[in-house]
């Protein structure tokens, strides 16, 4: 990927952040996108250090297209059209369905879904104006296939369950066009978003009771690591896989097959 010009969001904390430096080792340009800019910039920082030509850290919130279009415009200025894209932002909010209220329900959506089809499509529009291939990969989760036993999971359930579908409709909209468009879908991984929702107080003892939950619920017994998934996004992003397209590559310990194995 030496000299390919990478775009992530949500870069600035975990999958995104360990994506964005797995690229810069292999001598990518980096634009670092996240809600908090000065995480964005560390990790530009950081993608340099590892071996980036260039990086810049953006601020960008990929629910608001104005936003998006900034972010695309300040990123061609710095390192060139990107032409590898992972739209990975997201948030997760839980709660029971009756309990859901509207507007957290739109922000989850409004980020998860509305927010890759922007990313997206902004991307595209690029890479169609200019002629160039790429390669684009989408976040998904385990939830867009399979629920889960915690609940209140409803809201991200359905963005993620959208992320799916939408790749696998843009992918062969944009095949002819030599644009893979493939998602990635990462179990429960090592990340600031595995205790969203938690007090300071709880999020040390809540992530160890996941790592002891995982020993049993998830068939590799573990957590995964997010240079674990980030090592199936680069492969993604960069011609190793360039007869993949449509496909949602699961990275989730066994958890998918074990869930299946129960009807």
């Amino acid at each position: 990927m030496r000299n390919e010009r990478v775009l992530v969001t949500g870069g600035g904390s975990g999958i995104g952040r360990a994506v964005a430096l797995a690229c810069a080792h292999r001598g990518a340009k980096l634009a670092v996108v996240d809600t908090d800019a000065e995480a964005a910039a560390d990790v530009a920082s950081s993608a340099i250090a590892a071996g980036a030509p260039r990086a810049v850290g953006l601020w960008c919130d990929v629910s608001s297209e104005s936003s998006v279009s900034k972010a695309y415009d300040r990123a061609s200025e710095a390192i060139g059209v990107p032409s590898r894209i992972f739209a990975n932002a997201g948030i997760e909010v839980n709660a029971q369905l009756h309990e859901f209220e509207p507007e957290s329900w739109r922000r989850v959506l409004d980020v998860n879904l509305v927010g890759t089809f922007l990313t997206c499509r902004e991307g595209l529009r690029r890479l169609v104006e200019t002629a160039s291939p790429g390669s684009i990969v989408c976040t998904s989760s385990p939830s867009a296939f399979v629920g889960f036993a915690g609940g209140g999971n409803s809201a991200y359930a359905a963005s993620k369950g959208g992320v799916s579908a939408f790749v696998r409709a843009a992918a062969l909209d944009y095949a002819p066009l030599g644009i893979r468009v493939n998602a990635v879908v990462p179990g429960a991984t090592d990340t600031p978003m595995l205790v969203t929702g938690a007090t300071e107080e709880e999020r040390a003892t809540g992530r160890d009771q996941i790592r002891i939950a995982a020993r049993t619920q998830i068939p590799l017994g573990r957590l995964a690591r997010a240079a674990e998934i980030a090592a199936a996004v680069v492969w993604l992003l960069s011609d190793e896989s360039s007869y993949v397209t449509g496909s949602n590559l699961v990275c989730d310990g066994g958890l998918m097959a074990k869930s299946a194995n129960t009807f």
